[in-house]
């Protein structure tokens, strides 16, 4: 009976304040919407960077005739040069911390820029002006410093880099944007809880008449907060849950039908596996957010 009383002023509730709790509802949906894909963001920030950690390469490039390095004021690298560098990459020193070496001599490295750039460009390069390479697999590629410190101010080096140095500034930008989803979050989260107090007081200002009466027959504050307090659990609820169809949508057609296809060397995408373990999280936040707020704003009508 007890509970039963409780449900039916829950109704009544939303019934009086339908386009409040409409309000709610959206506001809520928006701003986890935005938690979710931020979540989703990070993870597959997290994941590219794992997946390209693991297979990016160190490339040791040699001189050539066009390079401008102060180490390579003799023009091409000679054939002792190179030696001298692969025996550095064989010493103790630096071996235990290479998986593997591709070394790319000049005429290899032109035909794969050729094949890369068009033959048009056959009769404008030629193979002295590109690089001979010592293409290096690290057992922890985060340790490539130490292959580009051993090589610094090398004869017939001109530089070392590594490929991860190519795709920081996509996980910078990557990052970014998850910044900025959070923030909007942020802002939209404020505004659902300010609205879900709102919605609250309102309720009750409509309900004053029964609340006094309530408090006459010695009904507990408890008793009283309870029904207003699931006001707004259950409009956040309903708000997290489309947010969560959204999130499942997104990485469904936007990740998995669009984004995989038209972007093959990512090979590592965020899935509907991770999509489902955000949802909790969604309605923990939706449900913790409309608690606390309606919960703050009864006590504070109460007192009024």
């Amino acid at each position: 009976m007890r509970a039963g009383l409780i449900w039916s002023e829950v109704l009544t509730g939303l019934r009086r304040n339908a386009s409040m709790v409409i309000s709610v509802v959206l506001v809520t949906f928006v701003s986890l919407t935005f938690v979710g894909a931020a979540m989703l963001m990070q993870l597959q920030i997290g994941t590219m960077r794992t997946f390209w950690e693991d297979r990016a390469q160190v490339a040791v490039y040699m001189c050539t005739s066009v390079s401008q390095e102060a180490t390579c004021t003799g023009g091409v690298a000679t054939e002792e040069q190179v030696a001298a560098v692969q025996e550095r990459l064989d010493s103790a020193a630096l071996a235990p911390l290479i998986q593997d070496v591709r070394f790319e001599d000049q005429d290899e490295a032109f035909e794969n820029a050729i094949e890369l750039l068009g033959e048009d460009y056959a009769s404008v390069i030629t193979p002295d002006q590109i690089n001979q390479t010592f293409w290096i697999n690290l057992v922890d590629q985060t340790q490539w410093d130490v292959i580009s410190e051993a090589f610094a101010g090398t004869e017939g080096v001109e530089q070392v880099r590594t490929e991860l140095q190519y795709l920081e500034p996509l996980f910078s930008a990557l990052t970014v944007a998850t910044y900025i989803a959070v923030g909007i979050a942020a802002l939209m989260l404020i505004a659902a809880a300010l609205l879900i107090a709102t919605t609250i007081r309102l309720s009750a200002y409509a309900r004053r008449r029964e609340l006094g009466i309530m408090r006459l027959v010695g009904a507990s504050n408890r008793f009283i907060q309870t029904p207003f307090i699931l006001e707004g659990v259950l409009a956040a609820v309903v708000g997290a849950l489309f947010a969560s169809g959204a999130v499942i949508a997104g990485v469904r057609f936007g990740v998995e039908g669009y984004l995989r296809q038209r972007v093959p060397f990512v090979t590592t995408w965020v899935g509907i596996p991770d999509a489902l373990a955000v949802i909790p999280v969604l309605l923990g936040i939706g449900i913790v957010l409309a608690a606390f707020s309606a919960g703050f704003a009864i006590r504070r009508w109460l007192r009024d």
